[in-house]
This record gives structure tokens, C-alpha cells and sequence, in this order.
């Protein structure tokens, strides 16, 4: 499977200058060949090179695969305007933002991220080091760090395309590497995650990651922001700037440590996963205006990316299960009603008495339809997985009350 590394360049004044330029003049010339594009109606990147290949080499300064690259970018930009505007992701047909979209050309900033292949970069691991193309010449012996993870990555596997990246006054290089994965085993049972806002997880074991610390933080930076943007000094912006994505790394952390837990514990039992399909939620939810922030900051979406990759590397089997009523069903009898959940937490069956927090009850249900949605995936040969099997892999999920 594919993953992105991040490593930290160290370039001198004089590197930096040269890579400062570099991504001038390779987003310059990508805001020219989009412009060439919208007017004469040609996205495809081959088509693309024959109108505009020569020019931006010659005009920029730019070597052949970077002309190369700089030209696959804007195709690439423009099939995903493309892809958003069929999407509604840009307004409804006719809206003023959707015409603007749909008529001007894409406009590249200077330090937007330009790619490198093993042409334009080579790496000499032993003196933690890398060589790289920039407009003013070839730079040797440009130097690199990360974590010991990430640099051993970089070292011990092949690197494939690389994204040169300047943010926060920072240089970085994003390398895709391929990396092994275990075989996916054969599941006995499955750990279901119900994922919220409350409590970003809770499975169905009863372990429980509480929202309460993160929700907090993400109020007082709220608060923070607000205050600081109200005093609009020079320092309080410079401020604003360099606290502008620390609250997303933080969120970033938590989830990770979440994904990791969760994964360990499925691989440890020889347990899958099982996670809701929550895409589209903030479209079909329908919320005060006081709770849209707090719908809006759910990265659940980030949580369940995270859970998908770890557990591929971990060869844990995941599936995505239909999220509808789980949280209104039973999972002792099956019995069905809104009424079952009086409250955020509370889980009382109407039917037959049981009571339990309503995140557990939930994560239950989406382990059993773990069980049967992963025996309904399984070959014609095979069959679905008999009701008493799914009895005998229910009893190892033991439920909690409360």
C-alpha cells in the first residue's frame, strides 16, 4: 500500500533562496498553462503539452520533467473543478460561485506544491541528505529530518513521487512510499466502533475515547480566535498565523492515538472492524445554529481514514456498515424505536427492559452487522454466516450496562 512521508528539509539562506524561486516560477507557469487551457477548451495533459510545453520551458527557466509535471498539475486541478462542480460542491447550477468556477481559469499560488520524480531528486541516506533540482542549478547536500519512522521509511523502501511544500516559513518534502501489508485474516467476530461527537469512539467492547478534552480545547481556541481577530493588532494577527493550524494538528494526534488503540485490540483478538458509513451526514443532519460549529469540527471522516489505513498495514479486516436505527435498536431483542434513547446517553429498550449507554448499544449493533455484512461479502461457496455462528461470535462482546 501507498503512504506519504514527511520530511523536513534544513536548506541554508542561499538553498532556500533557490527554492523559493523554484516554486515561483513553476506556479507562474502553471497559472499560464491554466489560462492557455480554459481558452482553448484543452484539459488533457498530453493535448495540454503540445500548446504549451516549449513556452513555459523556455519563458521559466524550467527543466523538462519539471515542465512536464508543472503541466500534469493543471490537468489534474482541472479535473477536480470538474469533479466538484458535477459534485454541487461549488453551488447550484447558475449561482454566481458555480459561473466563476466554470468560466475562469485556476490560479496556482506561488507556493503551492510542485512534484519531483527520481530525475529532478535523489536521496543520500547515509549523510541524511538529498539532492534537488531548482531553477538556479542542481543543490547538493541539502539536509533532511524526521522522525527515526520516517526517515527509515524513506531509507528502506522505494520512494516514488515526491511534492516539494513550503508552509510556515517551513520546507518540506512529501515522499509516497510503498509499504508491505499483512494478508487479511479470516475474522473471529467483529469489534464494532461507534464514532461521535460526545465520544469520538466507543466500541463494543465498552471502551470509551471521550470528546469532553478534545470538544473543550477546540471551544477555548474558538474563544481565542475570536478575541484576538476582535483586536486586529499587527501582533495579534501574527499570532492568529501562528496558532492557524495547531488546533488540526491536535485533533490529527487525538485521532491517531484512537485509530491505533482500536486496531491493536481488533489484531489482538484476531477480531475485524466494523465502522458506521457516515458519508453525507452533514448534508441529511439538520442542526441549530449553536451546534453547526460543533457538526462542522467532527473529523470522523479523518478518524475512519486513519482506522482504514492502520488496519490495512495490520492486515485487520474493516467493512463499512449502514448506520440507519443502530442507535435506536435493541441489541438484545431487536426491537426498534426513537423512544428506546431518551437522551444523548441513555439506552432503554421499550420491549424488553434492557438499559445501557446508548453509544454501547449502538456499537453492538454495528458489530453484528459487521458479522453479517462480512459473511455476506464472502464467496457463493462459502455462504453467509448461519445465525447460531453469529450468536457464538456475539457472546465474546460481553454487554455493560450503564
Amino acid at each position: 500500500m501507498k503512504l506519504v512521508v514527511q520530511v523536513k528539509l534544513q536548506p541554508t539562506p542561499q538553498q532556500a533562496s533557490a527554492l523559493e524561486a523554484t516554486l515561483r516560477a513553476c506556479n507562474t507557469a502553471a497559472s499560464q498553462v491554466a489560462v492557455v487551457a480554459r481558452r482553448t477548451g484543452v484539459y488533457r495533459n498530453y493535448d495540454l503539452r503540445k500548446h504549451t510545453y516549449q513556452a513555459i520551458k523556455d519563458d521559466h527557466r524550467l527543466c523538462a520533467q519539471a515542465a512536464q509535471h508543472v503541466i500534469k498539475k493543471v490537468s489534474d486541478s482541472y479535473k477536480t473543478l470538474k469533479a466538484n462542480i458535477r459534485a454541487g460542491n461549488l453551488g447550484k447550477p447558475g449561482s454566481k460561485r458555480r459561473r466563476t468556477a466554470e468560466t475562469s481559469p485556476v490560479c496556482f499560488r506561488w507556493d503551492a506544491a510542485q512534484p519531483y520524480d527520481a530525475r529532478m531528486l535523489s536521496w543520500q541516506h547515509d549523510v541524511r541528505t538529498v539532492s534537488i533540482w531548482t531553477v538556479d542549478g542542481r543543490l547538493k547536500g541539502v539536509g533532511i529530518t524526521g522522525s527515526p519512522d520516517q526517515l527509515k521509511a524513506v531509507a528502506t523502501v522505494p520512494v516514488g513521487e515526491c511534492d516539494l511544500v513550503h508552509r510556515d516559513g517551513m520546507w518540506f518534502l512529501y515522499a509516497g512510499v510503498e509499504v508491505a501489508e499483512l494478508p487479511t485474516y479470516e475474522p473471529d467476530g467483529f469489534l464494532g466502533v461507534d464514532m461521535g461527537i460526545a465520544n469520538i469512539a466507543y466500541d463494543s467492547d465498552g471502551n470509551r475515547h471521550t470528546g469532553t478534552r478534545l470538544n473543550g480545547y477546540r471551544r477555548r481556541q474558538l474563544r481565542l480566535r475570536a478575541r484576538l481577530q476582535r483586536k486586529a493588532t499587527k501582533s495579534a494577527r501574527r499570532l492568529l498565523a501562528r496558532r492557524r493550524k495547531k488546533e488540526a494538528r491536535h485533533s490529527a494526534n487525538v485521532n491517531h492515538r484512537i485509530a491505533k488503540t482500536i486496531v491493536t485490540e481488533a489484531a489482538r483478538t484476531g477480531r475485524g472492524i466494523a465502522v458506521e458509513k457516515l458519508t453525507g451526514i452533514r448534508d441529511r443532519v439538520r442542526l441549530r445554529k449553536p451546534q453547526r460549529v460543533t457538526l462542522s469540527s467532527w473529523s470522523f471522516h479523518q478518524l475512519g481514514a486513519f482506522l482504514t489505513y492502520k488496519a490495512r498495514r495490520a492486515g485487520v479486516p474493516l467493512v463499512q456498515v449502514d448506520p440507519r436505527y443502530t442507535s435506536q435498536t435493541c441489541n438484545q431483542c431487536g426491537h426498534r424505536d426513537k423512544r428506546n434513547r431518551p437522551d444523548q446517553e441513555t439506552f432503554t429498550c421499550r420491549s424488553c427492559g434492557v438499559v445501557a449507554h446508548a453509544d454501547h448499544n449502538a456499537a453492538l449493533n454495528i458489530a453484528q452487522r459487521g458479522v453479517e455484512d462480512w459473511g455476506a461479502s464472502q464467496s457463493p461457496a462459502r455462504g453467509l454466516i448461519s445465525q447460531p455462528a453469529r450468536k457464538r461470535d456475539l457472546q465474546a462482546w460481553p454487554f455493560r450496562a450503564g
